[in-house]
C-alpha cells in the first residue's frame, strides 16, 4: 500500500513539474483580462490544482507590472542597478531571471551569461572579463552567475589552486564597495535547494528530452560533489557578505514561491515611482495615389501547416 501511495505522490510532482515547464508559453501568451475570464470559467471546477496555478499567475503578472515601473525609472533617473544569481545547478536561476525579463525592455535590462574563460582571459585580472558587462547609467544587468565561480565551481572543481581562492577573498569586498561607491546598485542571490530536490529536477532533465541539454557533464559531477559545494557555499557566504552588498538567500525548493519571493524582494530594494510620459498618438497612413502592394511570390511564403 505504501509503494502505491508513493507511486502517486511521485507521478503527481512529475506531472507538476511537466506542467511547470510549460507555464512561460502560457504567461507569454495570456493577459490578465484573459486569465480572470479563464477563472470565472473554471469557478466550478473541482480541481483546485489549476486555481492554485492561476494565484501564481495572478502574482506573476502583477509582479511584472511593477517591473515595468521599476525599468521606467532606473531608466529616467540613470540608476546603475547589477544583481548576481548564484545557487547549485538547477537552483531555479535561470527560471527566475526570465521571469524577470520576460516583459522587460531588453535595451534597459540584460543577461550577463559569460562561458568558460578563455586561456587570454585566465591571464588577465580575474575580474576583468566581468567588468565591460557592468551597466551604465539607466540599465539593469542580471549576471546568470558572476565572479563568485570563483568560490564555487572553479574551487570545487579544481580549476584554481587555493592561493586563488584565498586573493579572490581577500579583493571581493573591496571590489563591490568600489562598485557601490560608483554609484552602482548591487543586489546578490543565492538560490538554495536540497540534496533531495536537486536530485529530483536532476532526474528530470534526464528524462525529458526537451531538458537533456541542461544537463552537461560538469552538473553530473556536482552531484557527487555536493557536500564540497556545501562548503565552498558556506565559506562563499561567510567572507562575502558585506554590509554595502549582503547577501539574500532564496529558499527555492518551490520554484513558483521562489520567483515571486525574489521579484517581490527586489522590487523592495530600489525605491521607485512612476514616470511621466508623453501621451502617444498614433498619426494617419500617409497614402498616395500611385502606391501599388506587389503580392509576395508564392515560392517565398513559409507553408501554412497550422
Amino acid at each position: 500500500m505504501e509503494r502505491v501511495e508513493q507511486a502517486g505522490a511521485d507521478y503527481e510532482r512529475i506531472r507538476n513539474e511537466l506542467a511547470d515547464s510549460f507555464d512561460e508559453e502560457f504567461e507569454v501568451a495570456m493577459d490578465e483580462d484573459r486569465l480572470d475570464r479563464m477563472f470565472d470559467a473554471m469557478a466550478d471546477d473541482p480541481d483546485r490544482q489549476s486555481l492554485e496555478r492561476g494565484v501564481y499567475f495572478r502574482e506573476l503578472f502583477r509582479l511584472q507590472r511593477e517591473l515595468v515601473r521599476l525599468q521606467d525609472w532606473v531608466q529616467a533617473e540613470g540608476l546603475k542597478v547589477v544583481v548576481l544569481f548564484e545557487g547549485r545547478d538547477s537552483a531555479g536561476k535561470g527560471g527566475a531571471i526570465k521571469r524577470i525579463t520576460q516583459r522587460l525592455n531588453p535595451r534597459v535590462c540584460r543577461v550577463v551569461a559569460l562561458p568558460a574563460p578563455s586561456e587570454r582571459e585566465r591571464s588577465q585580472w580575474y575580474f576583468q572579463r566581468y567588468v565591460p558587462h557592468l551597466p551604465a547609467a539607466g540599465e539593469i544587468v542580471l549576471f546568470d552567475r558572476s565572479w563568485y565561480n570563483r568560490a564555487g565551481v572553479e574551487r570545487v572543481m579544481g580549476f584554481c589552486n587555493e592561493a586563488e581562492v584565498e586573493e579572490f577573498f581577500r579583493s571581493v569586498p573591496d571590489f563591490e564597495r568600489m562598485l557601490v561607491r560608483s554609484g552602482i546598485v548591487l543586489i546578490k542571490y543565492w538560490f538554495s535547494i536540497t540534496d533531495e530536490e536537486q536530485s529530483f529536477r536532476f532526474h528530470m532533465r534526464i528524462h525529458d528530452p526537451l531538458k537533456q541539454w541542461k544537463l552537461s557533464p560538469m552538473d553530473v559531477e556536482s552531484r557527487r560533489r555536493w557536500e564540497d559545494y556545501t562548503r565552498a557555499k558556506e565559506a562563499m557566504l561567510e567572507r562575502t557578505h558585506i554590509a554595502e552588498a549582503p547577501w539574500w538567500v532564496v529558499e527555492a525548493v518551490d520554484k513558483k514561491k521562489a520567483r515571486l519571493n525574489c521579484i517581490r524582494h527586489f522590487l523592495d530594494q530600489i525605491p521607485y515611482g512612476d514616470v511621466e510620459k508623453p501621451t502617444v498618438t498614433l498619426p494617419d497612413r500617409v497614402r498616395h495615389p500611385d502606391y501599388i502592394r506587389h503580392p509576395v511570390p508564392t515560392d517565398m511564403i513559409v507553408p501554412d501547416r497550422y
